[in-house]
């Protein structure tokens, strides 16, 4: 199951590499990697593959304990995401950008009682994009329904900063 995970990853990286050349954002910097602070905790990164649409990458550890319930301590575990986001800068009116995005993608976690648990995500956030600065500052919800270990509806949501290469 982590080489099928791994494939699309891959996959995914070669076609936001072959688009990203039509991002103007700062400066043709489409290539982002920052912090995130929540559920989950770790690394976050964002390539632009056009001017409204992204992959958002998180490579963390989560502490939520999904399996209690079951009588079974899960403990930390490393958890990966990956999403494909549109973004909408129409959203709100504003002398910087603010732009509202959304959108899909998975996740895996592993560790803790976990053996490669396997959830869907839906992704809605907004975030701060200076002018001026090749950061992007952002907030997140994101509902999870995880499909292996246990399943069940969840809620993480991430504060994150990025810096643009």
């Amino acid at each position: 199951m982590k080489k099928f995970f791994l494939a699309i990853l891959a996959i995914g990286l070669l076609f936001g590499v072959q688009q990203s050349n039509a991002q103007d954002r700062y400066d043709h910097r489409t290539f982002g990697l920052g912090i995130m602070v929540g559920e989950p905790s770790g690394l976050s990164a964002k390539l632009w593959t056009s001017p409204t649409t992204a992959f958002d990458f998180g490579l963390g550890w989560s502490v939520r304990n999904d399996q209690v319930d079951n009588g079974i301590d899960a403990g930390d575990r490393t958890h990966f995401h990956m999403d494909y986001l549109w973004h909408s800068f129409d959203a709100f009116h504003s002398e910087e950008r603010f732009p509202l995005y959304y959108g899909v993608g998975g996740s895996i976690n592993s560790g803790g009682g976990f053996n490669s648990a396997l959830a869907v995500r839906g992704v809605i956030g907004v975030a701060w994009m200076p002018m001026r600065t090749p950061i992007d500052v952002f907030l997140e919800v994101v509902p999870t329904f995880q499909l292996t270990a246990t399943s069940g509806l969840y809620v993480d949501a991430s504060l994150g900063a990025r810096y643009y290469f």
